[in-house]
């Protein structure tokens, strides 16, 4: 029998009376209109697909994202654009399966002289790993052919961290449209990606309206910022090329130029200690001793053997 529920251990669900589904229209989001196969560029849309970028990732990405989210508001807009960035691969994906479908058929059928075979899948990028290994169909690898990975989905949990990498993450995506327009001679393809590329700028917007509607967004996490340290600019690399602007002059900032103030700024000595018990304190030495240099020894090595042109300074060795 199952323990009673109880004021003390109360039964949580994820959303009381909320249907949790998918339902798939078969119509895309945005219409896709391709001249001409084009395996080359098949393989450059696959960034993406599958890439860090692309849509996949941004789906994964707001979708644990909004199944973790406390706030109703921000559970609702993250999973609603994680299902349109589902539906924009499923775009990425006709686009993908269109530019290979000429391809794909000649390839499965042997229809086309070899040669020219050849030349069809090999036309530039990853497209004849595309042909050969996916036969044409979207794989879920970057253009280079690097396989997708949960690495991808930098989510770690705090609203405010969240919603500023994923502002990040539709500039990035945004910038990688734009890169695949410049080089797309498709106009069916352009305007597809141009679609694409607009909504990240609704999303970015999204985004941004919903962490600033956090009143106290700044900074991330609970705990405030050691006050000492929270408000000054260390001008660690220093010489042609020093700039000073909004972000280490003015009044919120020290700027800390000379460089006996930027070590030990806690006002240690510097070094790094540990308190170790008697026999961790012999073993250490024991080590220490086993490993220490002789700094009188010059041993011949085998680079000095060795050592032909090129090989710089080496000991000189007696025939």
């Amino acid at each position: 029998m199952p323990p009673p529920r109880s004021a003390l251990h109360p039964v949580i669900t994820l959303d009381e009376g909320f249907f949790r589904m998918f339902m798939h229209n078969k119509r895309l989001m945005y219409t896709v209109r391709v001249s001409e196969p084009d395996p080359k560029l098949a393989s450059l849309m696959l960034e993406q697909f599958g890439g860090p970028q692309g849509e996949l990732a941004a789906a994964m990405r707001y979708f644990v994202q909004g199944l973790a989210e406390e706030d109703p508001g921000r559970k609702d807009l993250l999973i609603d654009i994680a299902t349109e960035e589902l539906s924009h691969l499923e775009v990425i994906g006709s686009i993908v399966a269109m530019l290979t479908k000429g391809v794909k058929g000649k390839l499965a059928e042997g229809a086309e002289e070899t040669a020219d075979m050849l030349a069809n899948i090999t036309a530039g990028g990853d497209s004849h790993t595309l042909s050969l290994l996916y036969g044409g169909g979207p794989a879920l690898t970057n253009s280079a052919g690097v396989p997708w990975t949960a690495a991808y989905v930098d989510s770690i949990g705090d609203p405010t961290c969240d919603l500023r990498s994923n502002i990040a993450a539709e500039s990035r995506a945004k910038i990688l449209y734009e890169r695949l327009m410049n080089v797309t001679p498709d106009p069916g393809v352009k305007e597809a990606l141009g679609f694409l590329m607009t909504r990240e700028v609704a999303h970015q917007k999204s985004f941004e309206k919903a962490l600033y509607s956090i009143e106290n967004n700044f900074p991330p996490g609970k705990l405030p910022g050691i006050p000492e340290y929270a408000n000054k600019y260390y001008n660690m690399s220093q010489g042609p090329g020093d700039a000073r602007g909004p972000w280490n002059q003015g009044e919120q900032w020290e700027y800390v130029d000379l460089r006996q103030d930027q070590s030990a700024v806690d006002g240690g000595d510097g070094n790094a200690t540990v308190r170790l018990a008697a026999a961790e304190i012999a073993a250490v030495e024991k080590v220490a001793e086993r490993t220490k240099s002789d700094l009188s020894r010059d041993p011949t090595t085998g680079a000095d053997l060795g050592a032909g042109p090129g090989a710089g300074k080496t000991k000189q060795v007696s025939g």
